[in-house]
């Protein structure tokens, strides 16, 4: 079970949020409110918004655009993750991933399960790595956004979850997993401290 490492220092990443949707503006648009408030809530960086239609290279032209900026770690995308013909998210986005993270899309679902029963198989959220970007789909709706940050991101992209987090990926300076870790080296008279103390 993952827990939380108190000795790690929180560390701040840059998040866009990406809303795919051809009826939506700003003012209707509550899954990128609650993305973008949950964002900031913990403490990262909410460096911008959009939104698009459901166009496959409109979705892959705002995040090819984002992946390659120094200040953007993390793209949360929005919408377009059903069967519907004008659903096309993971086609746009699966291409570009340099690898899948298939766990996520599996534990979305799972999580999913509880509230929506077996129409959670519908839903078709994915994630991946782009170079050093960490790109995360879900579907539309502000409950489903709250499902994929408060249940799997809000940990994963905290530096103090252990076992482990995807910040070390995204930030080469981060502190590697615990479980990543080599030993360190006792320093001098700390090796004979521990055995007289055990």
């Amino acid at each position: 079970m993952a827990h939380v490492h108190a000795n790690t220092p929180f560390a701040p990443l840059g998040i866009a949020v990406l809303t795919v949707s051809d009826t939506r503006g700003f003012d209707e648009d509550g899954s990128g409110d609650l993305l973008s408030e949950r964002v900031t809530e913990a403490g990262h960086a909410l460096v911008e918004r959009r939104i698009v239609p459901d166009d496959i290279y409109r979705i892959r032209a705002v995040v090819s655009k984002w992946v390659v900026r120094d200040d953007i770690q993390v793209v949360l995308v929005t919408g377009g993750t059903g069967f519907t013909p004008r659903d096309r998210t993971p086609e746009a986005l699966t291409p570009l991933f340099d690898k899948a993270i298939d766990g996520y899309g599996e534990l979305f679902r799972h999580l999913s399960l509880a509230s929506i029963g077996t129409s959670t198989i519908q839903s078709r959220a994915v994630g991946g790595l782009i170079d050093r970007t960490l790109v995360f789909a879900m579907p539309g709706s502000p409950k489903a956004c709250a499902t994929a940050w408060d249940g799997i991101l809000a940990a994963q992209l905290d530096a103090r979850t252990r076992p482990c987090n995807f910040v070390a990926m995204v930030r080469p300076q981060a502190e590697r997993c615990a479980s990543r870790q080599a030993p360190r080296p006792a320093a001098e008279g700390e090796a004979d401290r521990q055995a007289v103390e055990s």
